[in-house]
């Protein structure tokens, strides 16, 4: 039988207790990260410019960018604003979470 990534996800699981937590933060900061990075790129704005929007640094919005922070919604509603967009939040059915 191959190995897929629900065994990798399990034997992860089973040599570090802190994996679950890892795995949910990054399940959420990274699809907020590529969101972000694709409006700003199609604004055609530096990471320095899109700070100097919102009234933040260029490193916070990297931090963003890279996943190493998940931000407030206070925080992506300033991004939406700042890229003309209206920020929108909802729920959906996930048939299967990796990390349950």
């Amino acid at each position: 039988m191959p190995y897929t990534t629900k065994d990798y996800i399990q034997e992860r699981r089973e040599e570090d207790k802190e994996f679950d937590a890892i795995m949910k933060r990054q399940e959420l900061a990274f699809p907020i990260a590529m969101e972000i990075i694709r409006l700003r790129d199609k604004a055609g704005l530096t990471q320095s410019q899109l700070a100097e929007l919102i009234g933040t640094k260029q490193s916070a919005i990297a931090r963003l960018e890279n996943g190493d922070t998940i931000p407030t919604v206070q925080t992506l509603n300033k991004i939406a604003h700042a890229l003309h967009r209206r920020l929108d939040i909802h729920f959906v059915e996930d048939d299967e979470v990796l990390y349950n």
